[in-house]
């Protein structure tokens, strides 16, 4: 599958976009590492774009004391695949995380 031809303008808005959600995502990692935020506020709102395309374990690994090792095994545990996004998780993975590290 060939990828589609995009205009500079285009090329522009999508590069734009793609750097605010980085930047979104970077300010949820350190809000959630100096306890602004918890993983049950993060995990209410998997409806958010910058939220439900990031990796569980990059969110994991964004609280504190959860390195990756620690969130490896977690998700081992609970039974998360390493490439799962936080929207893709069901709601039982949900609540075992929260009960795990809520």
């Amino acid at each position: 599958m060939t990828l589609p031809k995009l205009t500079p303008g285009e090329k522009l808005r999508a590069l734009e976009k793609a750097q605010a959600i980085r930047s979104q995502r970077a300010d949820i990692r350190g809000k959630l590492k100096s306890g602004q935020m918890t993983l049950q506020d993060v995990l209410d709102n998997a409806d958010d774009e910058a939220i439900g395309r990031m990796r569980v374990s990059y969110l994991l690994q964004s609280l504190p004391q959860v390195g990756k090792v620690t969130s490896r095994r977690i998700m081992d545990e609970i039974g998360i695949h390493e490439n799962r996004r936080v929207r893709g998780l069901g709601r039982r993975q949900v609540e075992a995380l929260l009960q795990k590290l809520g």
